[in-house]
């Protein structure tokens, strides 16, 4: 069966390690495309062969891509396959390539619902070539944002000392994990802070048009709304859009949050109209790429890790922080970095790994 998909394959010459990874993400969506911008980089860095496969968002043709990868000859089959658990296909990809002998390492989301567990048990366990997940720690993400945004409110103009901030929250989906755990630390902020109502709590799919829509009858229903949580760029952008449709100033009359490292989110961060960013999570793929690369080469980690790995790798971003990181890699190019310096195979006094993305912003590599 022929996808509606957009494949990238960047070849290294004699390379003696392939990989491919199933993007969930759109082929023109910033944060997927930066993911990959990454991962292109580590892969040359490495000398690994990188195909990329977008799902344009539909993540039920993740089991078709699956398929197609396993049912290739064998010496046209990746040595390992990066992929997450995005809608809940995890499982059912899982199943389709440890049946053909292929690796698998997921990324990003990993099967933390109990009745997909049921189905895919634990890595290594009925699949024994599903060797292991890797997340950013993303319930981080939510939180830090919901704590700077909450501190930006009371320190504002109009904040009356004595009263309560009200916000609303505008989260991914109800399936990815990874939205489910940015809002629950966005939930633990505001549980913290004590003096903030969250009046009510929505999903908008990471859709800039749909946060948008929702954004209206919200500030119609919550009057006294002063702050905007959002679990992506995107939908803060599209809740602005919103904002400004009623005379209403982002950064002003009505703060937001966003997470993501796109070039416009960065730059809303150093205009005021975003109060709280955190973002470094697109690097996962590039790390997911050191992983791999040491267990190709016999050093797996799961002796040290573990084989379910949520390491911290999200940063809050200041201003300044923006401005180095558009100055560093701005352009979409991560060449710069050094990354065998992160594996062990490479460096074997490592005893653990280090992916928090704070390091990168200091120098480049």
């Amino acid at each position: 069966m022929v996808l509606a998909v957009w494949v990238l394959l960047f070849p290294v010459c004699g390379s003696a390690l392939s990989v491919a990874f199933i993007n969930p993400g759109k082929s023109d969506e910033a944060y997927w495309v930066t993911v990959t911008q990454a991962m292109q980089a580590a892969a040359f860095k490495l000398d690994i062969a990188l195909e990329v496969t977008y799902l344009e968002r539909d993540h039920a043709k993740a089991v078709e891509v699956a398929r197609d990868i396993a049912a290739r000859p064998s010496q046209g089959r990746p040595d390992y396959v990066l992929l997450g658990n995005e809608g809940g296909f995890g499982a059912a990809c899982l199943r389709i390539l440890d049946g053909a002998g292929i690796p698998v390492l997921m990324v990003f989301s990993g099967i933390s619902d109990l009745s997909q567990r049921k189905l895919s048990g634990a890595p290594r366990e009925k699949y024994k070539l599903w060797l292991g997940s890797l997340e950013p720690r993303a319930e981080d993400a939510g939180y830090v944002t919901a704590k700077a945004l909450i501190e930006k409110g009371r320190a504002a103009a109009w904040a009356v000392p004595g009263e309560r901030l009200h916000m609303v929250a505008l989260s991914g989906d109800k399936l990815t994990p990874s939205s489910l755990l940015r809002a629950q630390g966005m939930r633990r902020a505001v549980a913290e802070a004590g003096d903030v109502v969250l009046a009510q709590e929505i999903f908008s799919g990471f859709d800039r048009a749909r946060a948008a829509e929702q954004m209206p009858w919200l500030l119609q229903r919550y009057p006294k709304t002063r702050l905007v949580w959002a679990g992506s760029d995107l939908m803060a952008f599209g809740a602005m859009d919103a904002v400004r449709s009623r005379n209403l100033i982002p950064g002003q009359d009505v703060l937001f949050s966003g997470i993501n490292t796109s070039p416009q989110a960065l730059d809303a961060l150093r205009s005021g109209e975003l109060s709280a960013l955190a973002g470094g999570h697109f690097m996962l793929g590039a790390w997911a790429l050191v992983l791999v690369y040491d267990h190709h080469h016999g050093r797996d980690f799961a002796q040290t890790e573990g084989v379910e790995m949520a390491q911290p790798m999200f940063s809050l971003f200041s201003p300044q922080q923006a401005a180095r990181f558009s100055q560093l890699y701005g352009d979409g190019r991560f060449d710069a970095i050094d990354f065998k310096r992160f594996s062990k195979f490479h460096n074997p006094q490592l005893k653990r790994y280090n992916f928090a993305f704070q390091q990168l912003l200091g120098r480049k590599g």
